[in-house]
């Protein structure tokens, strides 16, 4: 699996088919200086189909990872999220803030650890660029809800395992985040980060499929027996979603992203 999982991260430097954009309307872009990469990111941002009228509303914001993946099967590897369409068909107040990933150096800023074979542990300066830089700019340019509880960050297979990190290191920025496919395999550091923390709050919706790898199921069952020492199972704070016949792709991600907003809240 994990020599697979690692061909995957690779190709997804690659372009994606050539193709016309289906990114909707909604979607647009922008390049923001990133002090804490020394580099600089390109954002995509979708807003709901309301957001333009003469209104004081504003709106919750998910800030989601692989940002080529999410919108448009131009840019994307192996197919989109479909995150647009999803949002407009709900009729959601959200705000979709993606992140496009760091081609060569995505290993390096989507993991909080290093890997001895694979390297990678710069997620604390990742994270810090979305919580110090993008998110206050964010704030400032469009109608947010800044507050944690209508913050989700969330991810897939590596932005799974920074997603669910980023929630417990940021507990007053993410009060909620959508962790799907994790590669907690990646360090077992992940889990004694976990044991570390004090009284977890966070609202957690864990999603995986069954054919993703022997792994992939044991160790999610693993870090929500561990969540559970740290907070009362009746309070329903997470849900773990195993899909039957799931394997690691975007098709699983897009299939249940909505279901998954649903139950994080907005």
């Amino acid at each position: 699996m994990k020599s697979f999982f690692l061909a995957i991260l690779f190709l997804f430097t690659l372009l994606g088919k050539a193709q016309e954009s289906t990114a909707s309307k909604n979607v647009t872009t922008f390049t923001i200086e990133a002090p804490q990469l020394k580099t600089s990111k390109k954002i995509w941002i979708y807003l709901p189909s309301d957001y333009s009228k003469q209104t004081q509303k504003r709106y919750s914001v998910i800030y989601m990872h692989d940002a080529q993946n999410l919108f448009d099967a131009k840019t994307s590897y192996s197919g989109e999220w479909n995150v647009d369409e999803k949002l407009d068909s709900l009729k959601a107040p959200i705000i979709v803030v993606g992140i496009e990933h760091g081609n060569e150096k995505r290993i390096d800023e989507l993991t909080p650890f290093k890997n001895e074979k694979y390297g990678g542990g710069n997620a604390d300066n990742y994270l810090e660029f979305i919580v110090k830089t993008l998110k206050p700019y964010i704030d400032k340019k469009y109608r947010t809800k800044p507050k944690a509880k209508n913050t989700i960050l969330l991810g897939s297979s590596l932005g799974g395992l920074v997603s669910y990190y980023g929630a417990l290191k940021y507990p007053e920025v993410f009060g909620k985040a959508g962790v799907f496919s994790p590669s907690f395999w990646f360090s077992n550091d992940i889990y004694t980060f976990t044991e570390k923390q004090p009284k977890i709050k966070t609202k957690f919706y864990f999603l995986c499929g069954d054919k993703e790898s022997d792994d992939m199921v044991n160790d999610l069952t693993k870090m929500k027996r561990l969540l559970d020492t740290k907070r009362c199972y009746c309070l329903h704070l997470e849900k773990i979603k195993i899909v039957k016949g799931g394997e690691h792709n975007e098709k699983l991600w897009r299939d249940h992203f909505a279901e998954a907003i649903i139950w994080l809240g907005y």
